[in-house]
């Protein structure tokens, strides 16, 4: 008898990969032959010293500079010269370092633009705001995701550091996206604030798919399951976070750095 097999489900395709990808500067390679795949609804941390490349990388995936050689690939959809907004269409979204904000405008203000980006009402410029109560619904929905429901109404340079680095995440969720690039969240937070904002994090849909740098070895290793450790452009270790935390490599070329620096700053 022969038997019934069920249908053969294709594999998924990765959330990100990248193949060879470089960006160089001159003579300088700030990314330099970097091969990465990221699975659907993987959580994973970049990390590395100073002037590693991480922050490039970010402007290579999100498409803000042109690779100098490699392939990146979404969802199985290669976006290598795709522009910034169509790699937005297809579900990329990401932070920065720095806060990027419209600081006169309302919290409510900042996610409705962010809401608007991507549908095709940013084009009707002649019809008012308030005929579309479906972008205030998903505003008000992004700000009480990231503990700002009642903020709403306080202009963004009035509200705290901590504040405005959840109302960036509000505005990158904005979109639903499927691939978030977080570049350093606990930046300039406090102990408490950065405790706030890994906890806040570690809700987010587990559908989304998280890619973050991190300097906070304790945000990293609470937040991700995979680490990928970069070193003057190039992949230096990668793995689950417990293999790349007990890398020789590792621990002498950037966690033994950190805690040197904590010791120093410790002393009285």
């Amino acid at each position: 008898m022969t038997a019934i097999r069920g249908a053969v489900s294709e594999p998924r395709a990765a959330a990100l990969s990248l193949s060879g990808v470089t960006k160089a500067f001159e003579g300088l390679r700030a990314v330099d032959g970097v091969d990465l795949t990221v699975a659907p609804g993987e959580r994973r941390a970049i990390i590395g010293p100073n002037g590693a490349g991480k922050t490039t990388l970010f402007s290579l995936i999100s498409g803000e500079q042109p690779p100098t050689a490699g392939r990146i690939t979404l969802f199985g959809r290669d976006v290598t010269r795709l522009a910034p907004h169509r790699r937005a269409a297809l579900g990329l979204a990401r932070t920065y370092q720095i806060t990027n904000l419209f600081p006169c405008l309302t919290a409510l203000e900042n996610c409705l633009l962010a809401v608007q980006a991507l549908k095709p009402v940013k084009l009707h410029l002649h019809r008012a705001l308030d005929r579309y109560p479906d972008l205030f619904a998903r505003a008000r929905a992004v700000l009480e995701a990231v503990g700002l429901q009642d903020k709403e109404g306080e202009a963004v340079r009035n509200l705290s550091h901590g504040e405005q680095r959840q109302l960036e995440i509000a505005l990158a969720l904005s979109g639903t996206p499927k691939l978030l690039l977080l570049d350093e969240p606990t930046a300039g937070l406090s102990p408490a604030e950065s405790h706030l904002m890994t906890a806040l994090l570690k809700k987010l849909d587990p559908a989304i798919t998280l890619l973050v740098i991190e300097h906070d070895m304790d945000v990293a290793f609470q937040l991700t399951d995979r680490i990928t450790v970069l070193h003057y452009g190039k992949v230096l270790a990668d793995g689950l976070a417990h293999e790349v935390k007990a890398n020789p490599l590792v621990q002498e070329i950037y966690l033994g750095k950190l805690e040197t620096s904590r010791r120093k700053r410790s002393k009285p």
